[in-house]
Order: structure tokens, then C-alpha cells, then sequence
């Protein structure tokens, strides 16, 4: 990243934001040394609430949302990504609560809802291993734009109350 803001490219980090560790003194140095470099964050955020994120994925949440309200901190610019699964990330509360949580980010800058699809499947048939979400039905893009306001009056609500 150095050597590309030197030349003045635009620099992008895609994560989840698995890896951020506030209370890791050492790598928060090096994170910080980073976002100095770092023009947006892509951040997939699989699920807002705790206890759903760790089933879905087995991993906490709380530094991913950490790592978010540190990107706001730094004002760097920040790309949310939610992918919209029937059944398991599609429910109202949990999105309006998402919204809620990103509204109180100073460097949001988009919102992706990405509609779940399928395609995941034949790759794990084709490697011989299971695949979790064989049963979940693909979401339309329709859906996911409506799953996408919900969001957006989370959003505009903790904004409102900002003001």
C-alpha cells in the first residue's frame, strides 16, 4: 500500500474484519499504520447479532463490529456488504439492528445487500465436502432490495437520533 499511494493508486482492503484484535497493542500499530494507507474498507458483516454470527460462522462478531467503529474512528471510507440468506440472514429485526449499528458510522459510504444465491453448491459437490446451505433456496433480487429498506430505516433512524 506504501508504494501504491506513493504512485497515488486508490487502495482498497476487502475483509471481514476477522482479524482485527483491539487489545492486541502490536497489531493495532500495525492497523493503524495500515488505515493511513487505506482509501476504503469493503466489510462483509455476515450477521449483527452475536449469538447468530457465531452459529453461522463459529467465529465472534465483536471485533468485526470493533473493526467497523474503527474505520469510522479513522475516517477511512467504509463499504458494507451483507449477503441476504432465507432463513438465516433475512430476518427484519436483525436487519433493522444492522442498519441501526451502521448509521452510527461517520465513514459509511455504500450499502451492498447481496442476494444469496447457489453457486457455492456445485463447487463443494465437486470437492466431495458438505455443504450447509444445500437446502437454502436462492434469494430474488427483489427480495433482497426489500431486505435492503429495512436496513436503510435502521440506518435512518440512528442518524435521526444523531442529529
Amino acid at each position: 500500500f506504501t508504494k501504491a499511494k506513493e504512485k497515488n493508486i486508490h487502495t482498497c482492503i476487502d475483509s471481514s474484519g476477522i482479524a482485527f484484535n483491539p487489545s492486541n497493542p502490536e497489531l493495532m500499530l500495525k492497523f493503524d499504520k495500515l488505515m493511513t494507507l487505506t482509501d476504503l474498507v469493503m466489510l462483509d458483516i455476515k450477521h449483527i447479532d452475536p449469538v447468530k454470527h457465531l452459529e453461522l460462522t463459529k467465529q465472534h462478531n465483536e471485533n468485526i463490529l470493533a473493526f467497523a467503529e474503527y474505520l469510522s474512528e479513522k475516517n477511512v471510507d467504509t463499504w458494507i456488504r451483507h449477503v441476504v440468506v432465507p432463513g438465516i440472514t433475512d430476518d427484519d429485526e436483525y436487519l433493522y439492528k444492522l442498519g441501526y449499528f451502521i448509521g452510527g458510522l461517520s465513514s459509511l459510504k455504500a450499502l451492498d445487500v447481496l442476494p444469496y444465491h447457489t453457486m457455492g453448491k456445485v463447487k463443494y459437490d465437486k470437492l466431495g465436502m458438505d455443504y450447509k446451505l444445500k437446502d437454502v433456496p436462492a434469494m430474488s433480487q427483489k427480495d433482497a432490495i426489500e431486505k435492503k429498506k429495512v436496513i436503510i430505516e435502521g440506518i435512518k433512524r440512528r442518524r435521526a437520533e444523531m442529529e
